[in-house]
């Protein structure tokens, strides 16, 4: 370590972690407002933010398998705390938040503008319902930045017209709510279609739509909407991709063939 240099606290690297998770790849940069923002509430320059931002990039196995490298001088504790956030998504990116509003000297309300009049003034059921609407927004964050706020099957780039949807439920699977690998952008009518059925993404990444579509083939509104798509591959997030044991459930339990 450089004379005046400091490590990495636990809490600077949870943050530093959760900014990776929220913003597309082709940004972990030292010039990215965001990044700059948070060297300010660390005391640390931006260029080491951005450093950091790499160093978790290097840990990232969607991006070993496309042969992108980060920095090479990862520290146990950046290992510790991926390792950490990858096993707990349910409580880990909530914590992230808290620590970033007492920084920023804000509340979570007022930071993802949660409405107090729909709120308890105190309790735990307050500060459940704080969690749940949190949890909701870090996983659109998440999700969106994955796929370069782009949707997956259509190629739409505008983040208002898109979903952070679940290939497996919300309700069918507490454990992976938040887990961005159970997660997909797309735009809303596709969304629920995937919900319905309609739909299916396979596990190599293909879109395949319900003889129950097909059969209005006449219409050119299918046409243009869903058969046009058939065995097309969908556009890959630049990180976390699909989990194949999600794609199956999908396939086998939701899917209308």
């Amino acid at each position: 370590m450089k004379p005046g240099q400091r490590n990495w606290s636990r809490k600077e690297l949870i943050l530093v972690l959760s900014l990776y998770f929220k913003i597309p790849f082709g940004r972990l940069h030292a010039r990215n407002p965001d990044v700059i923002q948070l060297s300010k509430l660390v005391n640390r320059t931006a260029n080491s933010v951005a450093y950091k931002l790499v160093n978790f990039a290097s840990l990232d196995s969607t991006l070993k398998a496309r042969g992108i490298k980060g920095a090479y001088n990862v520290s146990k504790l950046d290992k510790e705390i991926w390792n950490e956030f990858n096993n707990n998504w349910d409580e880990l990116p909530f914590e992230s938040e808290k620590l970033f509003v007492k920084l920023k000297k804000t509340t979570l309300e007022k930071l993802h503008n949660i409405d107090e009049k729909e709120l308890p003034k105190e309790g735990k059921t307050r500060r459940q319902i704080i969690q749940a609407r949190v949890n909701q927004s870090l996983f659109r964050k998440y999700v969106l930045a994955s796929y370069n706020n782009t949707c997956c099957i259509t190629g739409i780039n505008k983040p208002e017209l898109l979903i952070a949807g679940h290939i497996k439920s919300w309700k069918d699977d507490e454990k992976s709510r938040l887990n961005i690998r159970n997660g997909i952008a797309i735009n809303g009518l596709h969304d629920k279609a995937f919900e319905a059925g309609l739909i299916t993404i396979t596990p190599d990444f293909k879109i395949k739509i319900s003889s129950v579509v097909k059969k209005q083939s006449r219409s050119k509104i299918i046409r243009d909407y869903f058969l046009r798509y058939e065995d097309k591959r969908i556009k890959l997030p630049s990180r976390f991709l699909p989990a194949e044991e999600f794609l199956l459930y999908h396939n086998s339990e939701k899917f209308i063939p």
